[in-house]
């Protein structure tokens, strides 16, 4: 029975922290969709990753210990993180630019909230 409680409470937790990362990755984009690039790292420039760095490092940190949660569970690994972060790095010349990504981003979200 204890350690039912125990899974319990880190399931719990587990839950908090994925609200947490989502909650966390909606201001991001928003900020993104006004026109802040960096987020996606589409760039590669040095100074906007300075800028983002405190917004990634935290989004990270919160996925991994997502991550050992879910591992523990014996679940996937946290697809909203794995989406994200395949998203970020250099695109093409003729792929859309952050702002846009961020927005497309946030209506899916938006819709997958719907549902």
């Amino acid at each position: 029975m204890a350690k039912a409680d125990r899974l319990n409470r880190l399931d719990a937790r587990r839950m908090e922290l994925e609200a947490e990362y989502t909650d966390a990755l909606i201001a991001a984009l928003r900020t993104t969709a006004s026109g802040k690039w960096g987020l996606f790292d589409h760039q590669g420039d040095r100074r906007t990753r300075e800028k983002i760095a405190p917004v990634i490092d935290h989004l990270a940190e919160l996925g991994q210990d997502i991550d050992k949660m879910r591992e523990q569970l014996l679940l996937p690994p946290f697809a909203l993180q794995q989406e994200f972060l395949q998203s970020r790095g250099r695109v093409n010349a003729d792929a859309v630019g952050e702002p846009k990504q961020a927005q497309a981003w946030l209506d899916r979200l938006a819709q997958s909230a719907v549902e």
